[in-house]
């Protein structure tokens, strides 16, 4: 794929599943004017999550269909549901002219890299497999082999840790701390644009 010209600073914020990417992420939105491209997913919704807003809820069928004609950017298969930012969706959120901010998977933020290398990763992540353990068991949304599968997996991801900028921990109870510190390296990149 080509690579995109920079119209923009461009973020990633990613963690595996139960890290707290999404509360640092929902932070962040009330601190700094930044655009978020909606993923496009075809996992069930979860509560109090809604289409356009948090994700794109699509089927494997419909999915797989957009693959065959290039519709994404950046697709990858994570915990066993399809997953990607379309080129729609990019252009929409490049012509708003702020900030953009993608979430994605390790896999995601290996595809970005090449297409836009001037992105900036940042990788949130958990205190330790024990503390994702019980952060995934308080959520109460996935059954036990799910959150196994989800700490295995967390593994894996945690070996990708150099491709990203930088890594934070989210420590249990310490959400502002991770929200500043992360902030922190936004807005230094944002000062050398």
């Amino acid at each position: 794929m080509p690579k995109l010209n920079k119209p923009t600073p461009t973020f990633i914020i990613s963690g595996p599943s139960g890290a707290g990417e999404d509360s640092v992420i929902a932070a962040l939105k009330k601190r700094i004017s930044f655009s978020k491209c909606v993923t496009t997913i075809t996992r069930n919704r979860r509560p109090g999550e809604k289409h356009g807003r948090d994700y794109y809820f699509i089927t494997d069928a419909t999915f797989k269909k957009m693959i065959t004609t290039k519709a994404f950017i950046e697709w990858a298969r994570v915990y066993g549901c399809y997953r990607g930012c379309t080129k729609k969706e990019y252009n929409k959120v490049a012509k708003q002219g702020s900030p953009i901010l993608f979430k994605v998977d390790w896999q995601g933020v290996k595809k970005y890299k090449k297409v836009l290398p001037h992105c900036v990763a940042i990788m949130i992540s958990p205190p330790s497999y024990k503390a994702l353990e019980k952060r995934l068991l308080k959520r109460g949304q996935d059954s036990v082999e799910t959150i196994n599968k989800r700490a295995a997996e967390t593994k894996a991801w945690l070996k990708h840790k150099n491709l990203y900028n930088h890594v934070i921990v989210n420590q249990d109870g310490q959400l502002k701390t991770t929200v500043d510190r992360v902030e922190k390296i936004i807005r230094k990149h944002l000062d050398q644009v």
